[in-house]
């Protein structure tokens, strides 16, 4: 399949993976590209413009891209219209089988009011400002805007197939070329599924014969389709897409990347609205540890009903139960044995929340007017938006019983209520499942010490209070043969694993009675911004390639020779070119101030990001620091240097080239923050607490040669600090390294402790702030009079990880070369070092001599 080639050519990094300007410059700046949608768009250009295993990709072209509910297909269908736009392409047309996605996807496109509006607030194509039209056709549209009809698959079909005024015809499709975005594709393959053995004209008229025609309407037409869903076990659809499934990033890809939220099933044999009330409590506890860590967070419940006569009827019991809850209500939920609800009550209790102020909470946060019913279609109409933004409206409750499905994008719902306790048909789970998988999307958030807000960051940290923000509960009866077959559904679908092994990680008696556990302290740096005080012209910030030599552009001469029809010789005519330097201070104002306009990264608040102490556009335009100290050199013939100051469209050009290649080398070297180089300390004990660490079964950490090392190894050895050591084979291999190396150095020290950093803490790149969690901290107090505590950070690495890795090594190697050292009262000393290489197999012994080295040379420094 095509999709398999491009895994290939794009693990052999045959794919260009640099992203044009025209996506990463116009698309929203708040939703930062992750990796998998980088990867979808480097396939779509590769595709476009080149051959796949020497075969041309046939045209007019057709493409899908499967990928998991919550992805950013929205995003990635925003780029490529930018990127088709470049290309050439005027006009697109949006369909979808529902309404509802219709309206989310219009309120995407075009309301820049919206915090998911997908574009740039100016975008700016091929150097002009563009702007977005929604039409009813593409009849008469403006030919320099981005044209986008939104249509469900049910309209278009009636409107090409019966004639009426102002609808889309299919001649519209074979006069102008089209980009047609199919969202929820599958919904589309009706005569794939029904009618695949006819040929087209014998087919009767369906959603796809009706798409097919209008996409061969013309060859320079495209077809790109989205969806979660590929029937892979419908042959009829296989073999259809053989040749266009662009990318396939399923949910079990999506969450094993930590995109996703966890999913827990939390079961109990409370009923009715003693269901609601615990999953109520399990709602304000996300909210208070959201709230006391500095997130802004309001989470969504979702209470799912069978009816809507029942969902009418929970909803009012709901309202009851909120206007007479007590005290007694809510300790009756703390007698629960639920984990989860444990853990709650704990932190309440830890927060002096006691009953009757969490009744008084609840009370207030969920009135009525914070509670939605979407049952029927009027109602899903009327709150289609609101039910889309509830990362940013009042509600907090939904009552729904089918309503919401395909469409629905919320970050926010972190439990679902099951409110019946009857058993499900097969169909019935599967549609549990989809639901919970809608609502798995991942809550962005950023606590301090972490980096990459759209992933999960405790999976092996379980305990974290912020993990409870990290999971979606699904509350139902307890009820085996039902939790077997929703666990099932989930695990179908890639969204829980099969089984997971959880393993406690705890701190060895020994090292908690140490002195270097009770007295010690491990030094660590911070992430601050990046002070840019000093930073007055393109010098003090980069070294730009402008700057070091003469920004060139060659003007187009419309050279050629004219031949005979029969003659066969091959020369072609060769003009020789001169060149003209030009200082930007030498052209015309208004053209360099042309140039600048039309890139919307030399707006002076953005500049002054870079340069703080800018004064002013007109000193950025002229000051020898900036764009008055760069000169272009012009190179043509020499008549057209001659008029070159008559055509001032060659200037402007060479203007625009000259910014943007000054923009791609700012934006490239352009780093926010920095790792101090100063450390501090922390008490060791506050540092490193027991872990509880999850695992997939299977995961080759926790298998036979793991559970034997542990057993045979780690706990016998007293210098290794935790009882279990859940690495990979290389960290395993490294700890047996540190074993025999300290064998020979025991006698010098007091203390020896290897500590395994289970995400404990961090360092940070002291070039542009990038966290880094070293798996190994070796602590040694050294035997001479004094107190020397050497703390060394050590990385083991597998080869194929060390490429992409190297800036962690550099860093390493920076604090091995610094060997920052520290005095405290009563003169005890510590020694910051690192180990300047990765560690492997096939260097080990390298790696033993380099600490041999490293620990010699800090004690050679001391005695100095």
């Amino acid at each position: 399949m095509l999709d398999k080639t491009l895994d290939i050519l794009s693990d052999n990094n045959v794919i260009d993976k640099q992203i044009p300007q025209s996506i990463t410059q116009n698309l929203n700046p708040e939703f930062e590209l992750r990796d998998y949608q980088i990867e979808a768009f480097a396939r779509f250009i590769h595709c476009l413009h080149k051959e796949v295993s020497g075969n041309p990709i046939p045209m007019p072209l057709h493409l899908f891209f499967n990928m998991a509910t919550g992805s950013g297909k929205t995003l990635i269908m925003a780029g490529l219209i930018l990127y088709l736009y470049e290309q050439g392409y005027r006009n697109f047309l949006f369909f979808v089988n529902a309404d509802n996605i219709i309206e989310k996807t219009k309120d995407n496109f075009l309301n820049q009011g919206s915090k998911k509006y997908q574009f740039n607030e100016y975008i700016y194509l091929n150097g002009e400002q563009i702007t977005i039209d929604k039409v009813e056709n593409f009849d008469g549209v403006n030919p320099d805007n981005i044209n986008i009809c939104f249509t469900t698959i049910q309209k278009l079909h009636s409107d090409l197939n019966t004639e009426r005024e102002n609808a889309l015809t299919f001649d519209d499709f074979a006069k102008k070329k089209i980009v047609l975005l199919s969202d929820e594709a599958h919904h589309t393959n009706v005569s794939t599924r029904e009618q695949m053995d006819l040929p087209l004209d014998q087919q009767k008229p369906s959603w796809e014969n009706t798409v097919e025609r209008i996409f061969n309407a013309n060859k320079k037409n495209l077809l790109l389709e989205f969806s979660a869903t590929f029937e892979e076990n419908n042959e009829a659809i296989v073999e259809k897409y053989t040749d266009k499934i662009l990318y396939q990033y399923d949910l079990v890809k999506f969450r094993n990347d930590k995109y996703s939220k966890d999913i827990s099933i939390v079961r109990s044999d409370f009923k009715g609205t003693d269901r609601m009330l615990q999953a109520i409590i399990l709602h304000y506890y996300k909210q208070a540890v959201a709230t006391n860590n500095g997130i802004p967070l309001k989470p969504v419940i979702l209470f799912k009903s069978r009816t809507i006569p029942e969902s009418k009827q929970n909803k009012d019991d709901f309202h009851r139960l909120i206007e007479h809850l007590t005290s007694t209500q809510i300790d009756t939920i703390r007698q629960s044995e639920v984990s989860i609800i444990k853990r709650a009550f704990r932190y309440f209790d830890k927060q002096k929340i006691n009953s009757e102020n969490l009744a008084r909470y609840l009370k207030e946060d969920f009135q009525e007017k914070y509670c939605l019913a979407v049952d029927s279609k009027e109602e899903r109409i009327d709150y289609q938006l609101e039910v889309n933004r509830l990362e940013h409206n009042a509600i907090r409750a939904i009552f729904a019983v089918q309503m919401l499905s395909e469409g629905w994008d919320v970050l926010n719902l972190f439990d679902i209520v099951r409110c019946y306790d009857t058993s499900s048909t097969n169909s019935t789970t599967t549609a549990e499942a989809q639901l919970i998988g809608r609502g798995a999307r991942y809550f962005p958030f950023t606590p301090q010490g972490y980096e990459d807000k759209y992933k999960r960051k405790f999976d092996n940290d379980m305990e974290h209070d912020l993990r409870v923000i990290e999971e979606l509960h699904y509350h139902s009866m307890n009820d085996s043969p039902y939790i077997t077959e929703i666990r099932e559904a989930l695990v179908k679908r890639g969204l829980m694993d099969e089984k997971v092994v959880t393993k406690n990680v705890k701190r060895k008696k020994s090292f908690k009675q140490s002195k270097l556990y009770n007295q010690g302290f491990i030094w660590l740096n911070k992430k601050v911004e990046k002070d840019r005080q000093q930073v007055n012209s393109f010098d003090d910030f980069t070294t730009l390639s402008v700057k070091q030599k003469y920004h060139e552009h060659t003007l187009s001469a419309g050279s050629g020779a004219a031949t005979s029809i029969l003659d066969n010789s091959n020369t072609t005519e060769i003009t020789e070119l001169y060149t003209e330097n030009i200082a930007l201070t030498a052209i015309e104002h208004n053209i360099l101030q042309a140039a600048i306009a039309r890139n919307p990264f030399f707006r002076f608040n953005k500049l002054t990001r870079f340069f703080p102490n800018l004064r002013s556009m007109e000193v950025f335009r002229t000051s020898q620091d900036y764009l008055g100290g760069l000169t272009i050199k012009f190179k043509g013939q020499t008549q057209q240097l001659q008029q070159l100051h008559a055509y001032p469209h060659d200037k402007l050009k060479a203007c625009c080239d000259l910014l943007q290649k000054i923009e791609t080398e700012m934006q490239d070297k352009f780093t926010e923050y920095e790792g101090t180089t100063n450390f501090q300390m922390k008490p060791i004990q506050e540092i490193f607490d027991d872990k509880v660490l999850k695992f997939k079964k299977g995961n080759s950490r926790i298998d036979r040669k793991s559970r034997s090392f542990n057993k045979q190894f780690v706990k016998k050895k007293k210098w290794i600090a935790y009882n279990g050591l859940y690495g990979t084979c290389e960290e395993r291999d490294l700890v047996k390294l540190i074993d025999e190396w300290i064998k020979n150095l025991s006698h010098s020290y007091d203390e020896i402790y290897l500590v395994r950093n289970e995400r404990h803490f961090k360092i940070y790149n002291f070039e542009d702030g990038r966290a880094f969690e070293p798996d190994f901290v070796l602590f040694l107090l050294q035997k001479n009079g004094e107190t020397i505590t050497y703390q060394l950070f050590i990385e083991p690495k597998g080869e194929y990880l060390k490429e992409r890795d190297e800036w962690k090594e550099a860093f390493l190697k920076t604090i091995q070369e610094q060997g920052v050292t520290h005095i405290l009262v009563d003169n005890q000393k510590y020694r910051i070092l690192a180990v300047g290489q990765f560690y492997s197999e096939q260097v080990r012994d390298e790696f033993k001599e380099k600490l041999n080295t490293i620990l010699q040379s800090a004690t050679e420094n001391e005695d100095v």
